[in-house]
């Protein structure tokens, strides 16, 4: 068998991303929509589907809905109305979904993500309003629990049209997705509590070929996953082609530990579903200037905010990038900013070692929000003006960041009590340097010898006598000037 290349086929890839909206309620009745309840304690007869029960429509839902629309540039329609989807759900004790087919609320939009080439435009297809099933758990030898929590929380369903052509440009636009929908208020979008998750539909095809047969991978709940499970099923689609094969249209889940797409069960079409509309609820219509309320108090988004930063800040278009991925993120470094003298160097600090020190405390995947980061902005901009003044050093800068991790510290106070400013006494230095190569003869002989590398291990010496604290220019000279008077000497 020939080994699949990626040259020979293309993927064509369409994303469908559910996101939970962030309502106080649930969609159809009143009971909280909250992450975290103990199982089965946020439920009532209409999210359990009890005979009798009647659906009313969570008006804050389609606001958020309609938001969204507006934020991915989607024409919200003012008319849209709900189907039942009917279609055995093992965690919604109804048996059918409440959702949008034939009048979704928001068609026809797109996001823009950067690629190699500069940006590509993803086409969105729809966006409709929709209800969230139970959730199974299988936390426990040979049995199947349920959670019926999650059931009538209320969540919308982006459809892309099938854009993608490789696995960094699905991550790319749920990445971008994510910072969209978190900034515009219209989900907290936390993929580790299911409240982004994505389907990922996937087909091969050779260059210039009409769309081969296409398999959906269901509930993809990080960024990693999307672009695993894209290069697996590739691998997979590819290897049953090579072999003379047809690709099924097959519904699979991605296993995390082997790394592998499984089958689990033929793919429905849109006729098994059979839809009809939802009879207990009336058509929605929006109000042209009621729509038009919701797109004037969309916030900035991203693509916005990211220009603005590089215009204020002076910050590079990469780090804005990086500081407007998340609506919590942006904000820290907006208020840090005010304080700072060199925002430059505060964003340097924060998507630098800041970044570093959380990695090096949180648990593998871990997902960042606003209560991530322990330090309060005007401490940091405080120890970033420490650090561009040069007043510490980077490596005194480390010491006093990670105290800001575990206590409320003034970072210029405990630099004066800890005596971590800057040494920038000559005097004091040039003893350092002397002393240096005084109780390191090895290293010394050698750069007699004409081993000059041995210059740096004698710097790193002598700021070690320091504690740290010297000025690496001053002590450097320094350093150098010790060590060529020496080799004047010996001459």
């Amino acid at each position: 068998m020939t080994k699949p290349s990626e040259n020979r086929y293309e993927m064509v890839v369409g994303l469908e991303t559910h996101v939970e909206l962030k309502t106080r309620t649930k969609a159809f009745c009143g009971c909280e929509n909250r992450y975290g309840a103990p199982p089965n304690t946020l439920v009532c007869p209409v999210c359990l589907g009890l005979p009798g029960t009647l659906p009313v429509l969570n008006r804050r839902a389609m606001e958020l809905a309609a938001l969204a629309g507006f934020a991915l540039n989607c024409r919200v329609n003012p008319a849209s109305s709900f189907d039942r989807k009917n279609f055995f759900y093992p965690d919604l004790p109804k048996a059918y979904q409440i959702t949008q087919f034939f009048h979704p609320l928001c068609e026809a939009g797109f996001v823009e993500i950067p690629v190699k080439e500069g940006v590509k435009r993803i086409g969105i297809t729809r966006i409709h309003v929709e209800e969230d099933a139970g959730k199974l758990l299988h936390d426990r030898p040979g049995v199947t629990a349920i959670d019926l929590n999650r059931c009538g929380v209320p969540l919308i369903e982006i459809v892309t049209e099938p854009d993608f052509r490789a696995p960094e440009e699905a991550s790319a636009y749920l990445k971008k997705l994510r910072a969209i929908l978190s900034a515009a208020g219209v989900s907290d979008c936390r993929m580790n509590e299911g409240s982004l998750r994505c389907d990922v539909n996937l087909s091969l095809r050779r260059p210039g070929q009409p769309m081969g047969i296409r398999t959906e991978m269901k509930n993809l709940n990080s960024f990693q996953s999307v672009e695993r499970a894209i290069r697996a099923e590739y691998a997979r689609q590819a290897a049953i082609l090579d072999a003379g094969g047809a690709v099924l249209q097959e519904t699979l889940r991605f296993d995390q530990r082997t790394g592998k797409t499984i089958v689990m069960r033929r793919k429905e079409s849109t006729g098994d579903y059979r839809y009809f509309p939802e009879p207990d609820l009336p058509p929605v219509a929006f109000p042209a200037e009621e729509l038009e309320r919701l797109r004037a108090s969309l916030p900035m988004l991203p693509d916005e905010k990211c220009a603005l930063f590089q215009q204020k800040y002076g910050l590079s278009r990469k780090a804005a990038e990086l500081l407007t991925e998340e609506a919590w993120l942006a904000a820290y470094y907006e208020q840090a900013a005010v304080h700072a003298r060199s925002c430059t160097a505060l964003a340097n600090l924060l998507l630098g070692e800041v970044f570093a020190q959380l990695t090096l405390r949180e648990p593998p995947g871990t997902e960042r929000n606003e209560t991530s980061l322990p330090i309060p902005p005007d401490r940091l901009a405080a120890l970033s003006n420490l650090l561009s003044e040069g007043r510490v050093n980077s490596s005194t800068g480390k010491k006093i960041l990670a105290v800001l991790f575990d206590e409320d510290v003034e970072p210029e106070a405990y630099a004066r009590e800890h005596g971590l400013f800057l040494l920038t006494d000559e005097s004091v230095l040039r003893q350092a340097a002397a002393q240096a190569l005084q109780e390191n003869p090895a290293l010394t002989e050698g750069y007699l010898r004409g081993k000059l590398t041995v210059e740096k291990a004698l710097m790193g010496k002598a700021m070690a006598l320091t504690g740290g604290r010297a000025d690496p220019e001053v002590l450097s000279r320094l350093v150098h000037e010790a060590l060529t008077a020496l080799a004047a000497f010996q001459k």
